[in-house]
């Protein structure tokens, strides 16, 4: 089945690795008047979306380099990975604008993967590093 975002794979059938500007959606406009989630919930958000073969959160990898909540709850969020040829490349930006989309007071979401600058691992969060032994 094609997925309707070029180079995502929605479906997880081996559709084909994500691109740079690539971009996946997720949530719904807030209700005028609905509070905003805090910046915290975002973070809390982004740390429970794992890469499948490092056991280390995205947010602590310094995978997400952009994430900003506009007037309306709407969130941006320009992240990477740590290889254009990571094999979930095509399946992560979706993984994160949903965990974005599932937190209370956070309308639509759209998460772009970029590839510049490309990732090193000198942005791993401290707790990463320990986790990955990189001291």
């Amino acid at each position: 089945m094609l997925s309707p975002y070029p180079g995502y794979d929605l479906f997880g059938d081996g559709g084909q690795a994500a691109e740079e500007g690539t971009q996946a959606r997720a949530g719904y406009p807030l209700p005028e008047g609905t509070q905003k989630a805090k910046p915290e919930e975002l973070e809390a958000a982004l740390r429970t979306v794992h890469d499948p073969e490092i056991p280390v959160n995205i947010y602590d990898l310094g995978l997400i380099y952009e994430c900003t909540m506009q007037d309306n709850g709407d969130v941006d969020v320009t992240m990477t990975l740590t290889a254009p040829a990571c094999p979930v490349a095509g399946e992560m930006p979706g993984q994160v604008a949903q965990a974005l989309a599932g937190v209370e007071g956070v309308g639509e979401v759209v998460v772009t993967l970029t590839w510049t600058p490309p990732w090193t691992p000198d942005q791993m969060s401290d707790d990463a590093k320990m986790a990955l032994d990189f001291f």
